[in-house]
């Protein structure tokens, strides 16, 4: 077959294959997959049909194709470093400068499907695939991703479940390797630190883009504590297995930004200022509310919960806690080592902890519980009584 057959007749038949096996179910649709996968050039005219099929498909196919599509994308290997010539179904072109031989075509055939398909109607669970696959599998055969800009944006300033956490490592790629600006990045990775997050399953995925975006030491302080402050915050209610990621990575942070230091040993500025912190207590000024990381207030707070949590009831966690305490001389934590841990990981590291010496238990029975030794009510028993009475 020569590739000269491949004419404007032989790609409307082609389309008219793939209308039918990626918009009908049906079991061709398996067998086609196999010389999509075997031969290049067949590949290639699917990839290059795929935009055009789209372009006509009526409104009860195009949810069935784009879904069909999708699965034939994300079934793509990442592109090749040249093109194999011994994988064609059809005789090699004649022409040496057909786009066949061409891997930048072979590339810009699937950037224009991939365009085509996230463009479509997709669901959910299909949209957070994409973003799982994103910088492996879809970014290679990119040749200019910013065209993913506008996928990759809509996904990271969404409130669809993982969604926003899935997205932010394709942006923040291209962010760094393409210098893309996207000025609403830190303030809407700052809206992700919630509740949810620190019992997501994608946490451990998450504290590691985190910890990438706020590595730079060009960033603001009064960002950085904003940082510092909210996972703070969040940590008193967090479980354990997240909060021994927070504590170090607030040391690492500090030890990167020492502007921040100030959260951990905040003075008074003035004699006035004493004494209103001595009549009145410290008034935390960090606004937990506020969605702007620059303006919470937080480099002007202090990191009390930190202090707190030296007196959690997980004994892992209280002493991890205490080097907030210490002086910083340790360069920093390897925090890969602090990612994966769950309540299954630091229940076993507790079984498996060797007692160095037997622990000392005082314990007197009291002679008394609900009585005093007067003959009148004890504190316990006063509470039963007044619980009864009610």
């Amino acid at each position: 077959m020569e590739a000269s057959c491949f004419t404007a007749w032989w790609k409307r038949t082609l389309a008219r294959v793939v209308r039918f096996a990626y918009t009908e179910e049906c079991d061709a649709r398996a067998e086609f997959g196999v010389y999509l996968d075997q031969y290049e050039d067949v590949r290639f005219y699917v990839l290059e049909l795929i935009p055009y099929v789209s372009s006509y498909l009526s409104d009860e196919e195009l949810p069935i194709a784009h879904k069909a599509f999708f699965d034939l994308l994300c079934a793509l290997p990442p592109p090749p470093s040249k093109i194999d010539t011994d994988k064609f179904f059809a005789e090699l072109p004649t022409k040496p400068k057909h786009p066949l031989l061409s891997l930048a075509a072979h590339k810009h055939r699937a950037e224009d499907a991939w365009v085509a398909v996230l463009q479509g109607p997709l669901s959910n669970t299909d949209t957070n695939h994409a973003l799982e696959l994103m910088t492996h599998t879809i970014l290679p055969w990119f040749s200019t991703p910013s065209r993913l800009l506008d996928f990759l944006t809509d996904s990271y300033n969404s409130r669809r479940g993982e969604t926003p956490y899935l997205a932010l490592a394709g942006l923040f790629h291209l962010i760094q390797t393409q210098n893309l600006d996207y000025p609403r990045f830190y303030p809407q990775l700052y809206s992700l630190l919630d509740d949810s997050l620190l019992h997501s399953p994608h946490r451990s995925r998450f504290f590691r883009l985190l910890d990438a975006c706020l590595r730079s030491t060009h960033l603001p302080a009064a960002l950085v504590a904003s940082f510092i402050k909210r996972l703070a915050r969040l940590a008193l209610t967090a479980p354990p297995a997240a909060i021994v990621f927070v504590v170090p990575w607030v040391y690492n942070s500090i030890k990167a930004h020492p502007q921040c230091a100030f959260l951990l040993h905040r003075v008074a500025r003035a004699p006035v200022e004493a004494a209103e912190w001595e009549a009145g207590g410290f008034h935390d000024p960090f606004d937990m509310s506020e969605e702007d990381p620059l303006a919470t207030g937080a480099i002007d707070s202090s990191a009390w919960e930190l202090e707190t949590l030296r007196a959690h009831y997980h004994p892992n966690v209280a002493a991890l806690a205490g080097i907030v305490g210490q002086q910083f001389t340790k360069a920093g934590y390897s925090l890969e080592d602090f990612y994966e841990h769950s309540y299954h990981g630091l229940l076993d590291a507790e079984l498996r902890k060797k007692d160095i010496k037997t622990p000392v238990v005082e314990w007197t029975i009291p002679p008394r519980i609900f009585t005093s030794e007067d003959g009148g009510l004890a504190p316990l028993g006063a509470l039963l009584e007044r619980a009864v009475g009610t």
